[in-house]
């Protein structure tokens, strides 16, 4: 199969090159430089020149809080970017992925959600991610994440490993709970369900819920280091306030996945010492 990736310069982009490679497939990606989501002309010239049986959109704005002070960029990259993909696709009759967020949730349902909740963003970010699923055809794949860290580019396990060796004192925010998710992992999941062509929403997380300070625990202890140096403060307390607002839980149930009979991805804690101890090798 022939696939072509967008965002494949950024941290899940790099992992999904490399796993659609080591599944045997003829893999294009191309990154931020190379292709201006936003520009319909590019995006079009750029599909039809590899004519792809697959694409996945990986490409994205997820600076969270940066969305909120650009809103035309964000609505411009991840809402008209993906209809313009979808354009494309559907022009060489390719099979579409598109990876999307848990932003796309309020935060106020108490239990996890499940493909088929309602979504209602309270940010930019999640606002114009949720623009980008209403562009989809029936037919695409479409796939849900969260709390992303991996080898490449920044991440909040890259962070705290920088800073817990540095001796400084980490604080996090211990009342908004997700599913911490490791690009690797995710990447392997959507090549099994692109190479499926499997239609509709799918929530594609490491299984287990955390928060964000207990997350940064997690990673702290996985890199040989003491716990103690992160200490647990409320959303309230952050100094200076996040422009952006998070959902206070953004668990993601996997219930597509689990319903349809195939393999969730690992636990989250073997998943973020597995990335410890790659990060810490490199």
């Amino acid at each position: 199969m022939r696939v072509l990736v967008t965002g494949a310069g950024g941290q899940v982009g790099r992992e999904l090159v490399a796993g659609f490679e080591g599944a045997g497939h003829d893999v294009v990606g191309v990154d931020r430089g190379r292709l201006d989501v936003g520009d319909r002309h590019a995006v079009l010239q750029a599909v039809e020149a590899v004519w792809p049986h697959a694409v996945v959109h990986a490409a994205a704005w997820t600076a969270v809080d940066a969305c909120e002070a650009d809103p035309d960029r964000a609505w411009r990259v991840n809402a008209l970017g993906v209809r313009h993909v979808v354009e494309a696709a559907r022009r060489v009759g390719a099979h579409l992925c598109h990876l999307s967020t848990d932003y796309v949730f309020d935060g106020d349902q108490a239990a996890p959600y499940v493909e088929w909740d309602r979504p209602n963003p309270r940010s930019t970010y999640g606002r114009s991610k949720l623009g980008g699923e209403a562009e989809l055809d029936a037919g695409a794949t479409l796939v849900r994440t969260s709390w992303v860290s991996g080898c490449h580019g920044s991440s909040v396990v890259r962070t705290v490993l920088r800073r817990a060796a540095a001796g400084d004192e980490l604080a996090f925010v211990d009342d908004q709970r997700g599913c911490p998710t490791v690009a690797a992992d995710l990447a392997a999941k959507v090549v099994e369900l692109v190479g499926a062509r499997l239609p509709g929403t799918f929530h594609v997380t490491n299984q287990g819920a955390t928060t964000w300070y207990g997350l940064a625990r997690a990673v702290v202890r996985a890199a040989g280091l003491d716990p103690a140096l992160v200490r647990p403060v409320i959303t309230a307390e952050l100094d200076p306030p996040r422009p952006a607002p998070r959902p206070a839980n953004s668990v993601l149930d996997n219930a597509a996945l689990r319903l349809s009979g195939l393999a969730l991805l690992p636990p989250w804690p073997e998943a973020v010492d597995r990335l410890v101890r790659r990060l810490r090798q490199a």
